[in-house]
């Protein structure tokens, strides 16, 4: 299709020409439509919203160039390769590319044969690149990841700070600012600092119902890992840790136990962590056991399950990391492993801030993930109600508590019977234990330490014995997360801290939310339009996943690029027999039609035919 048939095209019909969509999420067109109008936008839309689109698609109906900031290499290169593959004139200019191909495409640009260019914010203070750009009919900026220009953002990137210089260069040209999360004070930064102009605001629920959240206790961690793993070992996942050790240790471990992971953290050379990232976006490994430097550059949206080993330090880092799961809008798990233990290290790591204010304020945030962490009620509800939507409603279905409401279970006594046995055993010795020590002196078990350190002689030595070792364990860590005890990092002794000891003075009444162990956990789903494993032929789609995958290596693409899983599930499910019929999939536009449809309608032909041979008499 030419330039002037593009330009004539309604933004429907780009849409599906391009993208394969027949429908627009919601406020993409709104945003489109503002941007087309010229401008200042600000988005906010969730992950898997769609955000691209809304300035790919203004690109591709009007003249000129559209000039996409992006933080991340790996990024700009997914979606210059997914534009490609839909037919799209894009290109990136980054230091990944050797001398000739850097000129090769600024020759293309010079030329107009680019109609999105993907560049690094530091790329914009170049003399030589800005004195190009006055050259490119430059219409639009669209800045992604438009967060990391705030320091109250969970991504601060110091270097968007100097986009506002094109806004300077540029004074006429419309700017549009996209991000996945961003508080009220980091949407007021965004504006601020990118120095948008009387910008047209569009907020969408950052509701994402594929997604199921859980919170597990944490018993074992590594066992606990292992089992949910094995159960998903050709699904994709990311497990969040939060050091480089655990990172290589439990992508050594589930490598051990047949599901290929590899680690991801900042203390790997650059081309270890390109190459673990390319792997996995390629399906050639299954889980990433990463730090947070992991996610932000990964386009990948069959994500199937998103782990947090390790609690996160605040609510919007642990939406924006867990958020990554499901991106095609599929069904898929966020599951967080929590230990009071995980809240007192966090709380550590605090105290060693040296700025009382920053101090307080990693408190505030602590403070709020721990909420999340022990809440009996909705969990999304209480994600979206912290993003400021406050009509979120109570229940939504999809997440354990929904699902399977917790036991709540009155612990006064056991907790004022807990704190005194701790602080006790440390009156008594001169030194603290660890949790272990102290519910075997409430069990009354006469383990070698316990007589040898006199603490069988306590007045807590056997009194808690009408509860389980498990039970006792669930409670010391919800008092850690509460803070009414504390536990020292390097030797995990226990201690009770001033708030505990007033808790304990005033006899406060306490109850808590039962904790969930990972095996007992349901894996009942809330229903949707989304398809599931009951609704689409399994081993078709097992079959046009090979088939993609050969298609993708051959053309040096993800996998997800050919197609989305939700794509080929909604082909195993509807078995298309003509290019016709093929066409009304979602996610299959003009060109993929073209270059992959024969192929795929072939494929289904081929497997229903083989199918009907095997159930023949």
């Amino acid at each position: 299709m030419n330039e002037a048939a593009v330009n004539a095209l309604t933004l429907d019909d780009a849409l599906k020409h391009f993208f394969g969509h027949d429908a627009f999420r919601p406020l993409q067109r709104e945003i489109a439509e503002a941007v087309l109008a010229g401008d200042d936008v600000l988005a906010l839309l969730p992950t898997g919203g769609g955000k691209s689109i809304c300035y790919q698609l203004p690109a591709l109906l009007q003249d000129g160039l559209t000039l996409v900031v992006s933080p991340l290499i790996a990024l700009m290169k997914d979606q210059v390769d997914s534009l490609r593959v839909n037919g799209v004139a894009a290109t990136f200019l980054n230091s990944s590319l050797d001398a000739s191909e850097a000129m090769e495409r600024l020759d293309a640009l010079d030329r107009g044969e680019y109609k999105l260019l993907y560049v690094a914010p530091e790329r914009l203070v170049l003399p030589a690149f800005l004195a190009s750009l006055d050259r490119w009919d430059l219409r639009r900026i669209a800045v992604d990841e438009a967060h990391c220009v705030s320091e109250w953002g969970h991504d601060f990137r110091p270097e968007y700070r100097r986009i506002h210089s094109l806004r300077e260069r540029y004074p006429d040209v419309p700017l549009l600012a996209v991000t996945a999360t961003a508080t009220a004070q980091v949407r007021d930064d965004v504006e601020r600092f990118l120095r948008l102009r009387s910008p047209r605001r569009f907020v969408a629920s950052f509701d994402r119902p594929n997604l199921c959240y859980s919170v597990f206790e944490k018993r074992d961690a590594l066992k606990q890992l292992l089992a949910f793993a094995m159960k998903r070992t050709n699904e994709s996942g990311i497990v969040y840790v939060a050091s480089r050790q655990s990172a290589e240790d439990l992508a050594s471990r589930l490598s051990a136990a047949g599901i290929p992971a590899r680690p991801y953290h900042a203390g790997l050379l650059p081309r270890e962590r390109s190459r673990t990232q390319d792997l996995f976006i390629r399906d050639e490994i299954r889980v990433v056991c990463a730090t947070i430097a992991f996610g932000m550059g990964i386009d990948k949206p069959n994500v199937r399950y998103v782990v947090h080993y390790d609690v996160p330090k605040n609510v919007e880092g642990y939406y924006q990391e867990s958020g990554r799961a499901g991106r095609d809008g599929l069904p898929s798990d966020c599951v967080l492993f929590f230990s009071g233990g995980d809240a007192a290290k966090q709380r550590h790591f605090i105290r060693q801030i040296e700025d009382p204010g920053e101090r307080e304020r990693a408190n505030r945030l602590l403070l709020r993930m721990l909420e999340f962490a022990a809440t009996p009620h909705c969990r999304r509800a209480y994600l979206l109600h912290y993003l400021g939507e406050d009509d979120a409603g109570d229940a939504c279905g999809n997440c354990d508590n929904c699902l399977q409401p917790p036991e709540r279970v009155e612990a006064t006594r056991a907790a004022a019977m807990l704190l005194s046995c701790v602080y006790r055993v440390r009156k008594h010795s001169g030194f603290s234990t660890g949790a272990h020590h102290i519910v075997a002196v409430l069990l009354g078990q006469a383990a070698e330490k316990v007589i040898t350190w006199g603490h069988d002689r306590l007045p807590t030595f056997g009194a808690g014995k009408e509860h389980s070792k498990d039970e006792w364990l669930a409670l010391i860590s919800e008092l850690l997360r509460l803070g009414w005890l504390e536990q020292e990092p390097d030797y995990r002794t226990l201690l009770v801290t001033d708030e505990g000891v007033r808790a304990l003075k005033e006899q406060r009444r306490f109850e808590f939310a039962k904790p969930r162990v990972l095996q007992k956990a349901s894996r009942a789903r809330k229903s949707g339009a989304q398809p599931t494993a009951d609704s689409y032929e399994q081993g078709l789609f097992e079959e046009l996943r090979r088939l993609r995958k050969r298609i993708a290596d051959d053309q040096g693409v993800p996998p997800y690029v050919v197609f989305s899983d939700a794509t080929l599930r909604e082909l195993a499910a509807k078995t298309p027999s003509t290019l016709e019929e093929f066409r009304a999939i979602g996610g299959v536009g003009d060109v993929k039609l073209e270059r992959y449809g024969d192929a795929f309608v072939a494929a289904i032909g081929a497997y229903q035919s083989f199918e009907a041979v095997e159930t023949t008499p």
